[in-house]
């Protein structure tokens, strides 16, 4: 029999290894790729121009003159956004103001997350900067400093070390969140990057589930397009916590900068958002009677893709999720993770990651499966648990006869469908 093939990329930050698929030739397959998939990596000279044109902030080498301490807050593993890139360029603008090695430092911003481990800092920053600055992990239960409460009621409570600095720079990145037409970036590596645990609660599961308490506030009116409530307490709360500058990474299909932009948090977030819309947005498939979504490059919370699902698979279609990685399919979190076999953390978040009614089937194509992740990923009389694509592909040639339509998203958990 002949195929179709597609290759997918998988493990991202473990080998980014290819995952070949094949497919009856019969078979109609779409593969539905954001507009920026294949867009072409910003050379250094291109990321060190972007550096030097910040939105509303002076230049990193006029803030930085004359500082004592500099923090520099980087994103997890979790997020595909690729620091390593920036960090030499950025060191090179501290050293023309006179900052010495001594006076730097680099500090985790992964809120609620897991601490890394020396290996992940060196993934994400680059194995030089582990070795000549100190590396720290955010703390998300101690060592905060308090610095009162938001318009909204959140009590701020941050990272001690990033406060004890007169100059706060973020490296982080601008992902499409949810397939919503919102992102990541600009003030979240502050809140929830580097706050307290009560910060974090209160942003999280007061003000996004509530919003309907501050319907008739003036406050709403004022915020602009697209910043929902959580959003602008996030920014009071970066603006508390002082965050002189920030730069936000748009990346394409193989995890490359294709974009950076740099200044004020406020104002990469909105003008940013505008260059990420660009580059990840995709034109879903329709009424397929097979899904496949490749929940690569954020393979650990894999229910970010799943976007893709609802808006392509039709009624009693096979819905096949791909996560390869060795970390497995749930990022570890103590506001939402589970810690026991009837309690969470406060967040209490329940259901399943994966919940698509309409789907007949969810095939998970897993190399590291876990009964605690498979327990909560998605409905177990929807759920089969492959290791291999042949596998996989039996399973659906078997169940699918004559014409059959099929959808391939090769990251989808950064893609996003059009605004």
């Amino acid at each position: 029999m002949s195929h179709k093939s597609v290759t997918l990329s998988t493990a991202a930050w473990f080998g980014d290894a290819p995952l070949g698929l094949t497919f009856p030739e019969a078979w109609d397959v779409q593969v539905c790729k954001m507009a920026g998939h294949d867009a072409a990596a910003l050379s250094d000279d291109q990321i060190r121009d972007s550096l030097r044109r910040p939105l509303g902030a002076p230049q990193v080498r006029d803030l930085a003159k004359g500082k004592r301490q500099v923090a520099v807050l980087f994103d997890d593993l979790s997020r595909p956004t690729p620091a390593h890139r920036i960090v030499p360029f950025l060191l090179d603008e501290l050293a023309a103001a006179g900052v010495r090695d001594e006076q730097v430092r680099f500090i985790g911003a992964f809120g609620a997350h897991l601490p890394m481990t020396r290996d992940e800092f060196a993934k994400k920053l680059g194995e030089e900067v582990v070795e000549r600055f100190p590396v720290y992990n955010h703390n998300v239960f101690e060592n905060h400093v308090y610095l009162g409460r938001t318009s909204f009621g959140t009590p701020v409570h941050v990272n001690r070390e990033v406060m004890a600095c007169d100059l706060k720079i973020g490296i982080g990145g601008l992902i499409s969140y949810w397939g919503k037409g919102r992102f990541g970036g600009g003030a979240k590596l502050v809140m929830p990057g580097v706050s307290g645990i009560e910060t974090i609660a209160h942003n999280h599961l007061t003000l996004p589930g509530h919003g309907d308490a501050f319907r008739d506030d003036p406050r709403v009116g004022e915020l602009p397009e697209k910043v929902h409530l959580g959003r602008a307490d996030m920014e009071e709360v970066a603006r508390r916590a002082g965050l002189d500058l920030k730069i936000d990474i748009v990346q394409n299909a193989r995890r490359e900068a294709v974009g950076v932009v740099a200044g004020d948090f406020a104002r990469v977030y909105r003008e940013g958002s505008e260059v990420a819309r660009r580059i990840y947005h995709t034109r879903p498939a329709e009424d397929c009677d097979i899904v496949v979504v490749n929940t690569y490059p954020q393979e650990e919370q894999p229910g970010k893709g799943m976007w893709a699902a609802h808006l392509s698979l039709k009624e009693g279609g096979d819905l096949v999720v791909v996560a390869i990685h060795p970390k497995g399919l749930s990022l570890p979190h103590y506001l939402f993770g589970r810690f026991g076999t009837d309690y969470t953390g406060r967040g209490q978040r329940r259901g399943y990651q994966v919940h698509i009614p309409k789907a007949r089937r969810v095939l998970l194509l897993c190399d590291a499966p876990s009964r605690v992740d498979l327990e909560y990923f998605a409905p177990p009389e929807q759920l089969t648990v492959r290791r291999t694509w042949a596998e996989i592909e039996r399973e659906l040639t078997a169940g699918h006869r004559g014409p059959t339509r099929v959808a391939v998203y090769p990251c989808a958990a950064i893609q996003g469908q059009p605004y």
